[in-house]
């Protein structure tokens, strides 16, 4: 299917409509959705796939009435249960009540200051006629029960710090489910998750979507995800509804992953074969050592002992359920977080001089990494500032957005204009702007989809093949550490649970929680390239 299709089921009573909407940057330009038409009819899941930056989230947002900063409505309009979202008055009578979101970023729907369950009782009183304290705590603890949560009065204390990042997913769709509203915007809510606890959280969405008549929007980038619970499928490219099919009758797959297998090729404008996992002869000898390595959060200790070695040029990849200190150790890696005993050296044989700080982390959340007043420009200026000439950085700031596939118009925009994916590279690009030998890279991939992920996985394989760089690779896609890294290393409550050759850990693991990982995969792990060819 070609030119801008409509989604509109048939034969089921429409609960949201959006009709013609077009959104824009304020100050002009391209539009980043174009007349965009589709109905969520009661009772019914739509899903919604595309690449990173095609519009998925601006469709998803416009059911709640909200804009990213920077862009505007240009023409169309959407109801919801017949009001419109974006008056004010309206809004106030869905957000909420008839319409709630679920993203994949469980800290901003969260106050990081008030406990669970005073957040979760908030939303009770606003939403639903409980008003006395035993009804609302009642309710409290009905909703934490449905979302597989621990309803005691010890858990409802905790501070959102003091969960872990699946409790704390559930804990926002807790939030989201309170006063039973009857259409849930979902985007992205397992993206941050390992394995098993995303298995776990799509089961119970599942469960929470199967009864009554409430609907739901999911953009996933998760193919099989979306067609085990949709009704219909839209497909969006380039800010257009491109397809739409039904899960069984797929809709047309975009012209820009045309020729590539599902989940693999190379981004835009690469060459085939720039995500090879060959450990680049470039490389000169050395190694980042890490050797009985303790941290701790306050008084909460995070890492016990772990020590591994990743040699120069290669690339380790670093798994473990959430939880495991996984982030932790990354940010130990980089130096942004003092460990209380152990080491981190970096070594490298004939390094050339010039370089910035060695190790330099490539953090999962892009929007928090970049400062929301600056423009892309201003962050890769900086870095580029301290060794080059004014004109000289301008070229080189462009050099390096072409470099993780984004146009050089975005240098004027800010995080908040940008979508996920785009911040990711943005986040990328200033990374690489100080030079690192050691890249760190902190599950920087979880927001994006299948091809955009492998093209920012593509475009690290050539950065150690070029530049002899180094990459430690954070990541629950076991996919990408399969057939991106040498060397894997298991963490499991702070500890290194097993490691060596990704090959062999990946195919014959020996510890419960590597196999527990694998068993959740649901079989996206392909077949290891052998290290030895």
């Amino acid at each position: 299917m070609t030119g801008n299709a409509t989604a509109r089921p048939v034969g089921a009573d429409p609960l949201a409509e959006i009709s013609g909407l077009s959104l824009g940057p304020a100050q002009g330009g391209p539009p980043v959705l174009h007349d965009a038409r589709l109905t969520v009819p009661r009772g019914q899941v739509l899903g919604v796939v595309g690449r990173s930056g095609s519009g998925k989230s601006s469709l998803a947002y416009s059911l709640l009435g909200h804009v990213r900063p920077g862009l505007e409505v240009r023409s169309g309009t959407v109801r919801v249960a017949g009001l419109d979202p974006f008056d004010r008055a309206d809004a106030r009578r869905l957000r909420g009540r008839v319409v709630s979101f679920l993203g994949q970023d469980p800290a901003s729907a969260l106050n990081p200051a008030l406990r669970i369950g005073t957040q979760i009782g908030e939303a009770v009183r606003l939403r639903s006629p409980a008003r006395r304290a035993h009804e609302v705590r009642a309710q409290v603890e009905e909703l934490l029960l449905s979302v597989r949560l621990p309803a005691d009065r010890a858990f409802r204390r905790r501070l959102p710090s003091q969960v872990s990042g699946g409790q704390a997913q559930r804990v926002a769709l807790a939030l989201a489910l309170a006063g039973t509203p009857a259409l849930l915007v979902l985007d992205e809510p397992t993206s941050g998750l390992d394995t098993v606890l995303a298995d776990r959280m799509r089961g119970l969405l599942a469960e929470v979507l199967s009864g009554g008549d409430r609907a739901a929007l999911l953009v996933s980038h998760d193919p099989a995800w979306i067609a085990s619970v949709a009704h219909e499928v839209v497909r969006l490219e380039g800010g257009r509804i491109t397809g739409v099919g039904t899960p069984d009758a797929p809709v047309p797959a975009p012209r820009w992953s045309a020729g590539f297998p599902a989940g693999g090729g190379p981004g835009p404008g690469r060459a085939p074969g720039a995500g090879s996992r060959e450990a680049p002869g470039a490389g000169s000898g050395g190694a980042l050592s890490v050797r009985g390595l303790h941290a701790a959060h306050g008084r909460v200790s995070v890492l016990h002992g772990v020590s591994l070695t990743v040699p120069a040029g290669s690339c380790t990849a670093v798994v473990g359920p959430s939880g495991s200190g996984k982030t932790t150790l990354a940010r130990c890696l980089a130096g942004l977080h003092r460990p209380a005993r152990g080491t981190v050296e970096w070594r490298e044989d004939g390094a050339e001089g010039g370089h910035g700080a060695p190790v330099q982390l490539v953090a999962q959340d892009a929007r928090g990494a970049l400062n929301p007043r600056e423009s892309a420009r201003a962050a890769l200026m900086r870095p580029l500032g301290r060794r080059h000439s004014a004109a000289d950085a301008a070229r080189e700031a462009a050099r390096l957005l072409d470099l993780v596939s984004l146009d050089a118009d975005l240098l004027a925009r800010r995080p908040g204009e940008l979508s996920g994916g785009q911040r990711q590279r943005v986040a990328l690009a200033r990374t690489l702007a100080a030079q690192p030998r050691v890249l760190v890279c902190d599950e920087i991939t979880s927001a994006l989809d299948r091809e955009t992920a492998s093209g920012i996985l593509a475009l690290l394989g050539s950065l150690r093949r070029t530049l002899g760089v180094t990459v430690v690779m954070v990541t629950h896609d076991l996919t990408a550490a399969a057939h991106h890294a040498e060397r894997a290393v298991v963490l499991d409550a702070g500890r290194v649970a097993e490691a060596g050759p990704v090959d062999r850990v990946l195919t014959a693991p020996e510890h419960p929680v590597t196999r527990a990982l694998l068993t959740h995969a649901d079989g996206v792990v392909l077949a290891v390239p052998d290290q030895r060819r």
